[in-house]
């Protein structure tokens, strides 16, 4: 329990269930989605991912804060979530690294947190009855008026949150060692320092651009390829993004993570889904269905993409199947990485799918030099299983047509070194 705790503090969510906790950081009221994130560590870099605009987390390991804060971790300029749940709250934290308390971390960025929560029957509920409006209240003198308040705020459906968390300039980044084999313009919806660091490992020369650049800006740059990052929300309230990334495939090579791969999923044609509770957390099982290997993934995002909808199956590259299956897992069960033909990019490749609810989790254009996952290589503090899609990328923009054919294991031997070291 936290050492400042005391101030009486309530969670409220929208289908009027009510928890009672204690303040362990800013006081007032945040209003946002609630979701919950299964990692056990990494909660700095949880909080500092601007993914999370717009949305109250909860942790669902039950003690948080215990090794502090240090400006290493951070994975942004700031804190963009809306307010933190914990069970236990550590203020004062042990270890060489730590620099601030999590307390301290939250009351600089304005953040609303309350502790004392029984996490677990609160995940279940979130789990039962899918992710909803919430809001914390350290102010509560009527619930009655505290629901009116939460009812009228808005939902993050159909609101553009990349806006708010991007660069509003563009900025330069040289590759980490020696000089750059690859110039990468990446546009930013909420890119993480994990990613572009990933990009730099790997040779990149990195330009970030604000979300909303236009394509004739992008190709003044001269690059060798454009990366689109992950970020917030709703991917189907980002219009100029899925535009640019629709008129960028066919003309240079294209990597997308999160948002990337949900904007690419829009310009191929795809339907989008609102997950039930989404999924956020360093355990997600995902098979690589070109190679069968099992990679475990991070993951935060709350919409996926349909794959069915992209278009038809091609049967002599999908197993024989002139029809989807019922479940993509179909796919995974039996090791076929199946190809659609996408009403105007030609023939599109499943290449991921997550093994806990059968839900894609990456593409390969085979017609043009696009690829993207729904997942996070770039994982701090882990896993580091799919960090190869870095050198992947690299390879793409080589020319190289066997470039997603890297073996996992060497690639996250040397992410693993290279964070040692």
């Amino acid at each position: 329990m936290s050492l400042n705790s005391g101030t009486p503090a309530v969670l409220m969510l929208e289908d009027g269930t009510v928890f009672e906790g204690s303040a362990c950081a800013s006081t007032g009221e945040a209003f946002g989605e609630i979701v919950f994130n299964t990692s056990m560590s990494g909660y700095q870099e949880i909080l500092s991912d601007p993914s999370y605009a717009g949305q109250i987390i909860t942790m669902t390991y039950p003690h948080i804060g215990n090794y502090g804060v240090n400006d290493a971790d951070a994975q942004s300029r700031g804190c963009f979530c809306r307010g933190l749940i914990v069970r236990d709250m550590c203020d004062v934290p042990s270890n060489f690294r730590s620099t601030a308390s999590l307390p301290d971390y939250l009351k600089q960025h304005g953040i609303v947190a309350i502790e004392g929560i029984d996490t677990r029957r609160l995940v279940r509920h979130v789990r039962e009855h899918g992710a909803m409006k919430a809001v914390i209240s350290t102010a509560v003198d009527d619930l009655t008026a505290l629901q009116a308040r939460l009812d009228a705020s808005p939902s993050i459906v159909g609101v553009n949150l990349a806006e708010q968390v991007s660069c509003t300039e563009p900025y330069e980044l040289p590759a980490l060692e020696g000089e750059g084999r690859h110039k990468v313009v990446a546009l930013d919806c909420g890119i993480k320092t994990g990613i572009l660091d990933g990009l730099r490992a790997h040779g990149c020369d990195v330009t970030v651009v604000p979300w909303n650049t236009s394509i004739a800006d992008i190709l003044a740059l001269n690059p060798d390829g454009v990366f689109l990052s992950n970020g917030p929300g709703d991917p189907q309230a980002v219009a100029p993004a899925y535009e640019l990334a629709r008129r960028l495939v066919g003309k240079l090579p294209v990597f997308g993570i999160c948002l990337g791969h949900q904007m690419l999923s829009i310009a191929a044609g795809a339907d989008i889904e609102k997950l039930k509770y989404g999924h956020h957390g360093g355990n997600q099982p995902v098979m690589n269905l070109r190679t069968g290997a099992v990679e475990i993934t991070a993951q935060n995002h709350g919409f996926g993409q349909v794959f069915e909808s992209i278009g038809p199956l091609v049967p002599e590259l999908s197993g024989g199947l002139a029809e989807h299956p019922h479940s993509l897992l179909y796919w995974s069960e039996n090791r076929i990485a199946p190809v659609v033909e996408s009403r105007e990019f030609g023939r599109i490749q499943l290449t991921h799918v997550n093994l806990n609810d059968g839900t894609p989790e990456g593409m390969a254009f085979l017609d043009h030099s696009v690829f993207s996952v729904q997942y996070h290589p770039e994982a701090d503090p882990g896993p580091h299983d799919s960090s190869y899609l870095f050198e992947a990328f690299s390879r793409l923009m080589d020319g190289r047509d066997d470039y997603l054919d890297i073996e996992v294991r060497a690639n996250r031997d040397r992410a693993v070194g290279r964070e040692r070291a």
